[in-house]
């Protein structure tokens, strides 16, 4: 199947086209989502999204078509694929990301949006008019924490004391979110006695000069911003990283299954269970709780045999657990 095809999946079943899966079961809901990663990225999703109709009780996975598509990355393709989506009356639409949800939130104002939107300020970038009363067709989840960015160089220093140099590596274009986390970045390198490097890329071949430069001595160190562009080349990045033992510190979990050294941050894919949950309300037309607040599971990983990364010891981060649970706040918001 290629890249803008659509994939439907029913239940886990083989995938049927779309006009003879209409004519079977017309009124089978249609889930739409946009994923701007890659295909086995958006797979493993749809799979959380399945489980979280399953067990929400709003939704039967086998009475439910999700039709997605991935932009593999190319922020140019999320708008058409956004378009092209909707096109297909779906009942709801699940997104991730403040570039998906803006797409989708420019395209329809009256099909309802379930928005990971993990990186900004719902109300802040005007998609809700508050967290207890969004109105317009918006719900979801938001994660509005900075301090995370100084646990990320707190670890960073813990791992790696003689790190004076930290570069915080994003691309501006899927990452428009980036001024909140530096502002953060800046403010709290000085105290742990870091100089602040902003490190934007545009495109792969501008990872490696990044990354060579904090090398060029034993001083250095990388940390990454939650950016789907750096996710989609997360091999990549932590091979160049470990290639030039530089230390560095990863938001998820996926660069560390990949070879980064640590990471710290939230479980993406849990997050997808809890979409499906508001998204099975949406598909049920029931009503949806009011807006509370919830803690979210921060995890701090490291991957087996750190390996050549010019690191210190890390066994002191071994031993506080591979997971945390951190006094952090993850905010959702319903309209209507």
């Amino acid at each position: 199947m290629r890249r803008r095809d659509f994939i439907t999946l029913l239940g886990g079943a083989a995938a049927l086209p779309l006009a003879a899966r209409a004519q079977q079961t017309p009124e089978v809901p249609r889930i739409g989502f946009v994923y701007a990663g890659s295909k086995a990225a958006a797979a493993l999703r749809i799979e959380a999204i399945l489980s979280g109709l399953r067990v929400s009780g709003y939704a039967a996975p086998a009475q439910v078509e999700i039709v997605a598509r991935t932009a593999e990355g190319d922020p140019a393709q999320i708008a058409p694929l956004v378009a092209e989506v909707i096109a297909k009356n779906v009942n709801v639409f699940i997104v991730n990301g403040p570039a998906v949800l803006h797409a989708a939130h420019l395209a329809t104002r009256t099909i309802p949006i379930v928005a990971l939107d993990l990186e900004t300020d719902p109300v802040a970038s005007g998609v809700a008019a508050s967290l207890a009363r969004p109105g317009g067709n918006v719900t979801g989840f938001t994660l509005v924490e900075s301090s995370i960015v100084g646990k990320w160089l707190e670890l960073l220093k813990e791992i790696a004391p003689r790190v004076k140099r930290v570069a915080f590596l994003f691309q501006p274009a899927t990452a428009p979110y980036a001024q909140y986390y530096l502002d953060v970045f800046k403010a709290a390198a000085p105290s742990l006695g870091i100089a602040a490097i902003t490190a934007p890329v545009n495109k792969t071949s501008e990872i490696e000069p990044v990354i060579a430069e904090q090398a060029r001595d034993q001083n250095g160190g990388l940390i990454l911003m939650p950016d789907t562009f750096l996710l989609v080349h997360r091999a990549e990045i932590t091979s160049l990283a470990g290639r030039y033992a530089l230390p560095a510190v990863y938001p998820y979990s996926n660069y560390t299954k990949v070879g980064g050294l640590v990471s710290y941050g939230y479980d993406l894919v849990d997050n997808y269970r809890r979409a499906a949950n508001l998204a099975g309300h949406e598909t049920e037309r029931a009503a949806r709780p009011a807006s509370r607040q919830s803690p979210v599971d921060l995890q701090s990983q490291n991957r087996e045999g750190a390996g050549p990364h010019g690191a210190a010891d890390i066994a002191s981060e071994r031993r506080r657990g591979d997971r945390m649970i951190a006094a952090m706040q993850r905010r959702e918001f319903t309209g209507h």
